[in-house]
C-alpha cells in the first residue's frame, strides 16, 4: 500500500508563487508515475500535471504551462508542484495522485489519493 500526504497549500494574492508537497510513504515502486490534480467548488475534478519518477518526464495541463512545474527527489519520496503567477482561477483543493499510467491525464489511471491542500486566492 501507498500514503500520499499533500502539504504547503495556503492563502495568496494574485501573481504570487507557492510550492505544494507530496510525500509518499509505504511501499511505493519507481515505475510508478505521480500526478497532480485539483478540482474547485462546483467543478469536476482535473488533470494539472504529471511526472515519472524513473526518467522524469513531465507532462502539463494547458490551463498551467508555463507557469507551474512538478518536480521530484526520489532519495526523498516526495514530488513538488511550483505555481508561478497564480491567478483566481487557481483557487482550488489540490491532490497528489499515484499510478502505472504513462503520464496519464485520466483519473480512473491512479491507484492511489492524498486527502488534498487547500489554495485560495485572496481578492
Amino acid at each position: 500500500q501507498v500514503q500520499l500526504v499533500e502539504s504547503g497549500g495556503g492563502l495568496v494574492q494574485a501573481g504570487d508563487s507557492l510550492r505544494l508537497s507530496c510525500a509518499a510513504s509505504g511501499r511505493t515502486f519507481s515505475t510508478y508515475h505521480m500526478g497532480w490534480f485539483r478540482q474547485a467548488p462546483g467543478v469536476e475534478r482535473e488533470f494539472v500535471a504529471a511526472i515519472s519518477w524513473s526518467s522524469g518526464s513531465t507532462r502539463y495541463a494547458d490551463s498551467v504551462k508555463g507557469r507551474f512545474a512538478i518536480s521530484r527527489d526520489n532519495a526523498k519520496n516526495t514530488v513538488y508542484l511550483q505555481m508561478n503567477g497564480l491567478e483566481p482561477e487557481d483557487t482550488a483543493v489540490y491532490y497528489c495522485a499515484a499510478g502505472r499510467g504513462l503520464l496519464s491525464i485520466r483519473r480512473t489511471d491512479y491507484n492511489y489519493w492524498g486527502q488534498g491542500t487547500q489554495v485560495t486566492e485572496n481578492t
